[in-house]
């Protein structure tokens, strides 16, 4: 027996999350707008679960070896189904009621009066027709080629084409350039504010696309298919160009989910579950319009502030980085010592800032960095290549397999080699996940590096989004470390132990296991013994069986997991004193936090910060980075900040039962994010 579940079980985990997001818009103290948010992130999980994960056991069913069966996707077909139900059924019962008593209204061709119908009909003429070229189905017009979450229409026609062919099946697709929300002018709207959705505009003038023939039936309909871009990493000669290339195939990949609407006949859903080549476990009916992920456009649209969580701004921690002293002084110069940053509570603009200033510094004469997901647009990547244009050495660590960020990591490698800077792409077959940005400057002669390690992205984007740790440091050790980590992801050279980085897949693993088992021998002797973490997902089973043994000597175990975990808590005999929380609220929880304690004395306990999580894929199978925070001071500020506020939160907090249930702790009471934002807001 084991406290580990069998594999499937973290598809089933992710779905499980999911319900756990789902349940805050059903939150009467989440603002609407911020409730119908919830919804849309659902879906747009959902959209991810069925390019990745079902795309995954998809293919691991037709490779055969047991490692999955139909069974397994007629189960997490069903799950993902009852999901979406609940989904539509939040929407539907719950969300337009409110949105309407709010004056909020989303209008169906039924409910539009005449001068809505009137304006619609306009706006189908002039911005939408000219873009739609219905397909009607005949030997010589086969099915269209239907990109991946692309919206459709599928029509049954009566009578017979132009030419006297009976032809009966047509497609229309849902021009992308369009908007997927309208706003109606006020003075049709009876003072609330109206919407119409662009398939709704469609619908109301389906039959107008086929003069002289009767539409007798039709549906939206919309395909989800695997993104994994099949690039073989060990026959290819340039990885740039062999991603360029797949990326052009992802939008066709295998066909893993096809959505309809619930009305639409069986003969159409039918047809199309054929030409995508679907069982009947992949169609999923939905009660109401396909794709809610369409929806931010009217939480973006409409003129409400009141339903919208109340403006928050991050901080400027001044009294450890003064505005007007540059950072490498601060950091380096007398007084001076390593500052944490704590996102989104504290602004992301001071590691800008080093950058910025690292470019601008003429003693600056090397910039090296890791690229995972920055964005389409970001700053940090205009300052590299304004760092190169300058003539300083850049060496930008480019992952360029960052899944569904592929593409902008291509353009930015591309776009940085233009300008002579040096662009590697990490280790063929082991993803470049670690975070850090290193300056090289002359000082009196001698060469200085200053360095930032974090456990999220560069990406000032989803810092305002995601809870993230991040340090501004002149340790030698640790920005020695860090270079010599660099020139290994650039000449695959072997570099020795490092003195404090703790990397994957090499030792981070190993020394895991190693601390879990000397606090488990501190437990059997009698002595304090203590683990906390607070990660993104649990599902490595040497971890897990380490944990296990641990709780059987007697060691506390918290754990704050926001997705996935593989570990089932308070499993009599086996997991006892393990403890499992899931922190779901205004933020994505996206820290890393492993503590350890196995004795009474101050060199008895160790605290990292890392870019990992505890899955294999993560230990094993990339390249990650822990780093100790050695200074008490800050290491006592991670533990108030990023652990304690985490293990008595009583308001977003979700509790995991030895079934792999999760119970919501209250609906009131203490949130963590909540006191960490008044904290830093200084109320």
């Amino acid at each position: 027996m084991t406290p580990a579940t069998p594999p499937l079980e973290r598809e089933l985990a992710i779905l499980q999350f999911n319900r756990r997001v789902l349940a805050q818009a059903g939150r009467d103290d989440v603002p609407l707008l911020e409730r119908l948010r919830y919804v849309t992130i659902v879906s747009s999980n959902l959209d991810e679960f069925f390019e990745v994960r079902m795309g995954d056991i998809l293919e691991a069913v037709q490779q055969g070896g047991g490692r999955a069966t139909p069974h397994d996707v007629a189960r997490l077909a069903q799950a993902a189904r009852e999901l979406t139900d609940a989904q539509y059924a939040v929407f539907n019962e719950q969300l337009t009621p409110a949105l309407q008593r709010e004056g909020i209204v989303v209008l169906n061709h039924a409910e539009r009066n005449a001068a809505q119908r009137a304006w619609v009909r306009r706006f189908f003429e002039t911005q939408v027709r000219p873009l739609l070229v219905p397909v009607s189905l005949d030997p010589s017009h086969p099915f269209p080629q239907v990109a991946t979450k692309s919206l459709n229409f599928i029509a049954r026609l009566s009578g017979r084409d132009a030419f006297g062919r009976e032809n009966p099946t047509a497609i229309v697709k849902v021009p992308r350039v369009l908007p997927r929300v309208m706003r109606l002018p006020a003075g049709i709207t009876g003072g609330a504010q109206g919407f119409v959705l662009l398939t709704s505009v469609i619908r109301a003038h389906l039959g107008e696309l086929f003069p002289g023939r009767d539409v007798v039936a039709f549906s939206q309909f919309r395909v989800t298919r695997d993104a994994d871009l099949e690039v073989d990493t060990d026959d290819i000669d340039n990885l740039r160009h062999a991603l360029r290339l797949g990326l052009t195939r992802r939008h066709f990949g295998r066909a893993t989910r096809l959505e309809v609407v619930a009305s639409c006949p069986p003969e159409l859903s039918d047809f199309l579950l054929a030409q995508f080549d679907l069982a009947e476990v992949s169609l999923v009916k939905v009660q109401g319009p396909v794709n809610l992920v369409r929806l931010n456009a009217l939480i973006d649209l409409a003129e409400a502030p009141r339903l919208r969580f109340p403006a928050f701004a991050p901080q400027w921690p001044a009294a450890r980085l003064p505005r007007n002293v540059p950072i490498v002084e601060r950091l380096g110069g007398p007084g001076g010592g390593d500052v944490l940053l704590h996102h989104p509570f504290e602004s992301f603009e001071p590691v800008v800032q080093f950058l910025r200033e690292a470019v601008e510094d003429p003693d600056v004469l090397a910039i090296k960095q890791t690229i995972y997901r920055t964005g389409a647009q970001s700053v940090l990547m205009d300052l590299l290549l304004e760092a190169a244009r300058r003539g300083k050495e850049v060496l930008a660590v480019v992952e360029l397999t960052a899944r569904f960020d592929e593409e902008a990591n291509i353009n930015w490698a591309e776009r940085l080699e233009a300008v002579g800077a040096q662009v590697v792409y990490g280790i063929v077959g082991l993803k470049t996940h670690a975070k850090m940005l290193l300056v090289t400057r002359r000082e009196a002669g001698a060469m200085r590096r200053y360095l930032h390690l974090s456990t999220g992205n560069y990406n000032p984007r989803t810092a305002l989004m995601y809870t993230d740790l991040g340090l501004l440091t002149a340790d030698p050790g640790l920005t020695q470390d860090a270079d010599a980590v660099f020139l290994q992801l650039a000449s695959q050279a072997r570099i020795g132990r490092l003195e404090h980085l703790v990397p994957a897949p090499f030792r981070l693993h190993r020394r895991l296991l190693r601390h879990i088992a000397d606090v488990a021998e501190a437990a059997r002797a009698g002595r304090p013994a203590r683990i906390v973490a607070k990660l993104n997902a649990l599902t490595d089973p040497a971890v897990i069986d380490a944990l296990a043994a641990a709780s059987g000597a007697g060691v506390p175990i918290d754990l704050v997991v926001r997705g996935a975990c593989m570990l089932r808590p308070g499993v009599p005999g086996l997991t006892d004193t393990v403890r499992v929380s899931s922190v779901v609220g205004r933020f994505l929880e996206h820290t890393r936090v492993f503590y350890f304690r196995w004795g009474a004395g101050e060199d008895d306990e160790v605290l990292y910060l890392s870019s990992a999580d505890w899955m294999s894929r993560n230990l094993v199978g990339r390249i990650e980075i822990a780093w100790p925070v050695r200074e008490a001071a800050l290491r006592q500020r991670v533990i108030d900040e990023a652990l304690v506020p985490y293990l008595h939160d009583e308001r977003d907090a979700w509790t995991m039962e030895p079934d792999g249930s999760y119970r919501r702790v209250s609906s009131e009471g203490v949130s963590a994010q909540r006191a960490l934002m008044q904290r830093y807001s200084g109320s």
